[in-house]
């Protein structure tokens, strides 16, 4: 677990797919493989300085020359090279990091309940059917009522569409969280993390796993 305190956890993650594994009493369960670091500490943040207490942390390296000048003198700092993607994670005590310290899938352990936050899978505009499961009408022949979402309010009163009305609308492609994950293995010289179900995203997706709040 090295020097990150327990409750603060974070690493910037890429899901490679799912597999399964053998539980403990012959059961098997699903798993997703997660890509956990290694990440670098790029910045601290304070209460004094920001505002607030966070560390920003990168992930995947990027060339120099395909980095602003801006960002390469904000890396310099570090002193670790560009990274391509940044995250910042609250923390109560920023001090316990250094910039350029590097966190690794070792800080979790097995049994561990962490939160995975990632952009679902865009399925671009869908009917209700596909989008919020309606049941639709009849499928006989004459219904003219198959796949429509019937009415979405009264006319007389209160002549209006209440907002957040179920209707056919864009699908996906927002970010998710999912909460209470239980991990079922760690291989810090691979940088792998195997979590209990599915994460939310596609393949080679950027995901965030942080310590459950609901633990």
């Amino acid at each position: 677990m090295g020097n990150v305190s327990a409750m603060e956890r974070g690493l910037i993650g890429k899901k490679l797919g799912m597999s399964q594994v053998f539980w403990g009493d012959g059961s098997v369960i699903p798993v997703t493989v997660i890509e956990a670091g290694p990440c670098v500490v790029t910045q601290k943040k304070t209460k004094e300085t920001d505002g607030y207490d966070a560390v920003q942390i990168g992930f995947e390296r990027r060339r120099e020359k395909r980095t602003t000048k801006p960002l390469q003198g904000h890396f310099e700092k570090a002193g670790k090279g560009c990274f391509r993607i940044l995250r910042e994670f609250r923390t109560d005590n920023p001090d316990e990091y250094e910039l350029g310290q590097e966190l690794t899938a070792e800080i979790f352990d097995v049994g561990d309940r962490i939160d995975v936050v990632g952009t679902t899978k865009g399925r671009g505009f869908a009917g209700v059917i596909k989008r919020h499961g309606f049941h639709g009408g009849r499928a006989t022949h004459g219904s003219m009522f198959h796949r429509a979402p019937g009415s979405i309010g009264a006319s007389a009163y209160p002549s209006r569409v209440f907002k957040g009305t179920k209707m056919p609308g864009q699908m996906g492609n927002v970010r998710k969280t999912v909460q209470n994950l239980v991990v079922v293995g760690v291989s810090p010289e691979r940088n792998l993390i195997l979590v209990r179900g599915a994460v939310p995203g596609s393949v080679s997706g950027i995901v965030l796993i942080k310590d459950a709040v609901k633990a």
